[in-house]
């Protein structure tokens, strides 16, 4: 596993919990046990993703072992007490794509339901800003399903703007959901 750590671990008093972050580029078995099953709990709990519900265990492991050799993808991870527990991905423009060069796509965002209310979201948001910042990138864009509310608050108070909705953007249980379009400028 190589990762490196953006934001120092975050200890609070005794019987707080630990908060890390950083890109990881490589997995260890326990990492990828961790992150598959932080990914199905947050499956589960209507978070994150577009599984409505979790892909067989070789199908998440495959994703995830993927994930790490694209280069067009950072992998940026979020540990509670030491077990990964949040992830974002942060999507690099093609290279042929010289006008929008400057902006990159925040995806497959989700906290394990497991882990939530300890300020893991906000932590794991702000280092992937950081790391886009850090790889030339002056603005950030995401899109969020209509129902993950908690995922739009976590947005919206970060200073995302919306600027566009889409009355059709997921099907869930055969009936449209909407989605909304965020932009940050980093």
């Amino acid at each position: 596993m190589t990762e490196r750590a953006d934001n120092p671990p975050v200890a609070g008093a005794a019987g707080e919990v630990r908060i890390e972050t950083g890109e990881l580029t490589s997995f260890s078995r326990p990492d990828l046990e961790d992150i598959c099953d932080a990914a199905e709990a947050a499956i589960r709990g209507g978070g994150g993703f577009g599984w409505l519900s979790p892909p067989p265990r070789q199908t998440l492991e495959s994703f995830w072992r993927g994930v790490v050799l694209v280069p067009e993808r950072l992998l940026i991870v979020g540990r509670l007490d030491g077990v990964i527990a949040s992830s974002v991905q942060i999507v690099k423009p093609p290279r042929n794509n010289e006008a929008q060069a400057f902006a990159c796509h925040f995806t497959t965002f989700f906290v394990a339901p497991w882990a939530r209310g300890h300020g893991l979201s906000k932590a794991v948001i702000e280092c992937a800003e950081a790391r886009a910042r850090a790889a030339g990138f002056s603005q950030a864009n995401l899109d969020v399903r209509a129902t993950q509310e908690r995922a739009i608050q976590i947005f919206e108070d970060l200073k995302y703007n919306r600027f566009g909705e889409n009355p059709r953007y997921a099907l869930v249980d055969g009936a449209p959901v909407a989605g909304y379009f965020y932009y940050k400028d980093l």
